[in-house]
This record gives C-alpha cells, structure tokens and sequence, in this order.
C-alpha cells in the first residue's frame, strides 16, 4: 500500500468513525499504531484534517429554520463582508462565488422572526446592494462528506 493510499484509508476511516483509536485504526489499516499516528499527525500538519468535531442535529436542538442568502456587494467589500458574515454564530458557511450574487451564505435560526432580525441587521451593510433569501423546506442532504477515491 503506498502512503497515500493509507492516507486516504486513514481519513476514511475517521470519516467513518471520528472517535476511533490509534489501535483500532491500525487494526483495520493493517500498520502499526506509530504509523497511524505519525501519518496522522501528518495529515494535522497539512491541514488536511482541521479538527475533530461532532455532528449536530440543529433542527433537534430547535434551530430549524434554515436560509440561503444571497448577496451583490460592491466588489472591493468583497473580503470585509464575508469576514463580517464568517462572525455571526448562526452562519454556518459562506462562499464567495461566480454568477449573479458575489456571496451565498447559509445560516440556522431558531425561528423566522429571528431569521428576519439577523438578516435586516445584515442589509444595513451599505457595500450590500442587492440580496435575495430563500428558507429551505426540507434538507435533503446536509453536511454530507464523501469518502476519497483509494487505489486497489
């Protein structure tokens, strides 16, 4: 197996289950503990793996109002709006795009007026021009991560 194919199979397998032990996961890898953890200190390293974290079910916890925004903002205020968006809690991503809006930011809220409060604190941003909402209906796939391609 080459070493990036252990890679791969290393960050499946915490795809997999993100809590696995080094033991554990050099038993389905078939490598040494020190392998598995030099490979992924590695990994750490290269940012390929950023953090440990748990998925959360934000619906459950009573945030069940999902919205997409997007933004028009002038184009020098590109950085300084993201940034502004990256700060609110309730954004869970933001994405700098191609096509007709410069930004599309996705937020959580517990409900719709406090969805309506956060975005008209947004629009007050004079580098917005122009914005257009949407409140998802149902997610059909949310947070999903994909395994990487191994070699055989």
């Amino acid at each position: 197996m080459t070493y990036e194919n252990l890679d791969r199979k290393l960050v499946n397998a915490l795809l997999d289950d993100g809590r696995a032990s080094l033991r554990s996961l050099g038993e389905d890898l078939d490598v040494s503990v020190t392998t598995v953890s030099n490979h992924l200190s590695d990994l750490e390293d290269d940012g390929i793996i950023e953090g440990y974290t748990p998925k959360v079910d934000y619906d459950k916890l009573g945030y069940d109002v999902t919205a997409v925004l997007q933004l028009k903002v002038e184009g020098s205020a590109l950085p300084e709006v993201t940034d502004s968006l990256r700060e609110h809690e309730q954004m869970i991503s933001v994405y700098e795009v191609t096509g007709d809006y410069d930004i599309i930011a996705v937020g959580k809220f517990a409900d719709t007026d406090g969805m309506n409060r956060h975005i008209k604190e947004l629009l007050v941003d004079p580098e917005i021009k122009e914005s257009n909402t949407s409140v998802v209906l149902n997610a059909a796939s949310e947070h999903e991560q994909f395994e990487l391609d191994v070699d055989k």
